[in-house]
């Protein structure tokens, strides 16, 4: 077992408001599956750790433990004008001065 993994994927699954359910559609695997994940009783293949990186915007050496960095925020951009994206953009370094 991974150190600290259960806990860390099912925080990650908590924040993401997902349910295991949710994680097992995504993944394409039972939600029993998940569960043993976030109890410690399985171990992610590699395949699934990688998966689960991308579903929770993280890296693999976060769930693995290599790094204490917590996952950064990820905005979705998808369907916005590069316009919306600048403004954004500006509106994100203007609430760092602050």
């Amino acid at each position: 077992m991974i150190k600290n993994l259960p806990a860390k994927l099912k925080e990650l699954r908590t924040a993401n408001g997902l349910s295991q359910k949710n994680v097992a559609t995504k993944l394409n695997i039972s939600p029993s599956i998940v569960s043993g994940y976030e109890t410690g009783e399985r171990t992610p293949s590699t395949e699934n750790l990688l998966a689960l990186s991308y579903l929770y915007k993280c890296s693999t050496d976060y769930l693995l433990g290599k790094t204490k960095e917590t996952p950064h925020i990820i905005l979705d951009t998808d369907g916005l004008s590069p316009a919306q994206i600048q403004a954004l953009q500006h509106l994100i370094n203007t609430m760092k001065q602050e």
